[in-house]
């Protein structure tokens, strides 16, 4: 039974499809990607987002995969506005309509977060594949016509980092309201793309300065976010706030997970909304209490001050570097095994002609 002190969570990230008709580098998707006839049929969905309002979350977050792949959208999005959940959309816009805006905020949609590649189209079809950068354009204008709140997100990382400002007057154009910059996080397609995708040090501290810069020009008329690029970092940010502490992630094909990520973690036997109700799976099923606390701690975490602050950093980072889940992130200078990073840093940006790997294209009606 999980801690009788625990929350529920405050926001449910619903990835309701893994289908996308972009391939991004940075992708941090499973690489064992759902297939169209192993999703959740509409009724499941429904139903997990009237159990999510009844265990106390309050936002909920359609993503993906591209979510405008799903027809059901926007019935999912009007029982969420019935059941008082805030929804967000995150989407690459491609397919999204002026029409179908206008259905969404209709339905009761919150707000959209829409990603951007690049600041400009030329780079934007290198990182995504394909030509997406005016249907990108066409889809923020039919947000701010819809009368919705246009947030934007965008991942960083070797190719776009001296593009920082241009991102930046790029959403200020398009009347974002909300621009989160997300330096990569390697895991999924990234992972397999670390080599190239991995910023030179002062590249970022660059890129910082140039964020500052801006900020001090937008004062109030644009919140921005800079999530910072964990390689790095000296010591590990609070992955999602601590293990199952704030947010539970449901996948296309049912699987609840404590983050996005989790699914890499061997042996960790998530449970799937198809059997359990999500108040069963937040405060009782062994994989959400696995990683919660302190007790599966061990040195130097186990001792450490900072464990109150970042909870010992991302449990799936530590599986993918250092192969077991339990250690010290090795972002942590700390950690008997940073010099995994410390190796990987000194690889980034390395032999131009080594193979890149994209996501495989899963078009609306792709499987």
């Amino acid at each position: 039974m999980g801690p009788p002190s625990l929350d529920p969570p405050a926001s449910l990230l619903a990835e309701i499809t893994h289908r996308c008709p972009i391939h991004c580098l940075y992708c941090s998707n499973p690489l064992e990607l759902t297939r169209r006839a192993d999703e959740l049929p509409t009724e499941v969905w429904l139903r997990v987002l009237a159990e999510a309002a009844d265990l106390g979350v309050l936002q909920v977050h359609l993503s993906g995969g591209e979510p405008l792949a799903r027809a059901d959208l926007a019935a999912l999005v009007e029982r969420a506005t019935a059941l008082e959940l805030y929804t967000n959309l995150i989407t690459s816009g491609v397919g999204l309509t002026r029409a179908r805006a206008q259905a969404l905020r209709d339905a009761g949609l919150g707000a959209v977060q829409l990603s951007i590649q690049a600041a400009g189209p030329e780079l934007s079809r290198v990182i995504a594949g394909g030509e997406f950068w005016q249907r990108k354009m066409d889809a923020a204008r039919h947000v701010r016509d819809a009368g919705l709140p246009l947030g934007m997100n965008v991942v960083l990382h070797r190719y776009n980092l001296h593009q920082v400002t241009g991102l930046l007057e790029l959403a200020a154009s398009l009347g974002a309201e909300r621009v989160e910059l997300a330096n990569a996080q390697y895991y999924g397609w990234a992972l397999r793309n670390r080599d190239h995708l991995l910023p030179a040090r002062e590249m970022v501290e660059a890129a910082e300065r140039e964020v500052a810069r801006f900020r001090e020009r937008a004062g109030d008329t644009m919140e921005i976010l800079w999530v910072i690029p964990d390689y790095h970092a000296e010591f590990p940010k609070p992955c999602m706030n601590g293990w199952a502490r704030m947010f539970l992630t449901v996948a296309p094909d049912g699987t609840a997970l404590p983050c996005p990520a989790a699914s890499v973690i061997p042996g960790l036997d998530p449970p799937s909304v198809r059997q359990h109700s999500t108040r069963w799976i937040w405060f009782e099923s062994p994989a959400f209490n696995r990683f919660r606390g302190f007790e599966w701690m061990s040195d130097p975490c186990r001792s450490c001050p900072r464990r109150f602050e970042d909870f010992g950093g991302c449990r799936c980072q530590a599986y993918l570097l250092a192969g077991d889940p339990a250690v010290t992130d090795p972002v942590c200078t700390y950690s008997p095994h940073r010099h995994l990073v410390t190796e990987a840093l000194g690889r980034g940006g390395g032999d131009p002609g080594a193979p890149v790997y994209r996501m495989p294209i899963k078009t609306r009606g792709g499987e």
